[in-house]
């Protein structure tokens, strides 16, 4: 049944998958060797001191655990997959991109208007010698839990979700009224209904900034926005599709 499924994904979201998949694998046998892909590839604030350009790219290969890969591979699978087929290879490509990278961008204006509230200034000065390291990675001992100028430079964004969220929001846009079937609880709703309620629901944790929260909340509002942005722009003169 699993291999009948993986035959009838599109080429795209296929590749997507499968790189996906092969980068956490890559990522648990480097960690198990003592190296932390996950610290070098997420994507960190230009101001930081581990900032590397490519990371506005690798971040999105890059998951925190299993089931963060999951929920996005079987996103990815069910939405992307029907997205692929009604843009075709081209354009489905594009947005998926488009998405991950807009909502990496959007997240960076949003902690550069947090540091100058906080500074005055957009990259105000902030070093290695501002934490403890630790063995397994750039970690922190007290200052960086109550520092907000030391989290926006030195916790990384991983994964995929921006781009998901992307994708969500469009298939929502050009397929409102049908019904998705969700695992958790097992019950059918419509796209629009859901992504009403994830958008509410990002929104929320986003304004109520649990510390124990390490969730990049804002970053799926970008993406869900990048998406909204793209989808009415090239649906001018369409019809809805059901």
């Amino acid at each position: 049944m699993l291999t009948q499924i993986f035959r009838n994904i599109p080429d795209v979201t296929k590749n997507l998958v499968i790189l996906n998949a092969l980068m956490f694998l890559v990522k648990l046998v480097l960690e198990s060797q003592g190296i932390l892909l996950g610290y070098k590839l997420g994507v960190y604030y230009p101001g930081s001191d581990l900032f590397e350009p490519y990371q506005i790219v690798t971040h999105m290969f890059m998951h925190a655990d299993f089931f963060h890969l999951l929920f996005n591979m079987i996103m990815l699978i069910f939405i992307g997959s029907k997205l692929e087929q009604v843009w075709g290879k081209k354009r489905y490509f594009i947005f998926y991109f488009a998405t991950g990278l807009g909502a990496a961008l959007l997240n960076w204006v949003a902690q550069g208007v947090e540091l100058y509230q906080l500074t005055g200034e957009i990259f105000p000065t902030a070093n290695y010698s501002d934490l403890e390291l630790l063995r397994d990675g750039v970690q922190w001992e007290g200052t960086l839990a109550g520092n907000k100028i030391l989290q926006v430079y030195f916790i990384g964004g991983v994964g995929a979700s921006g781009a998901i969220y992307g994708l969500m929001a469009g298939f929502a846009l050009l397929f409102p009224n049908t019904e998705l079937q969700l695992l958790f609880p097992p019950i059918p709703v419509k796209a629009k209904w859901l992504m009403l309620f994830l958008i509410a629901s990002a929104v929320y944790m986003a304004y109520q900034r649990n510390p124990n929260d390490n969730v990049a909340h804002l970053v799926h509002l970008g993406g869900a926005l990048v998406g909204f942005i793209m989808v009415q722009i090239w649906k001018r003169g369409r019809s809805n599709f059901y």
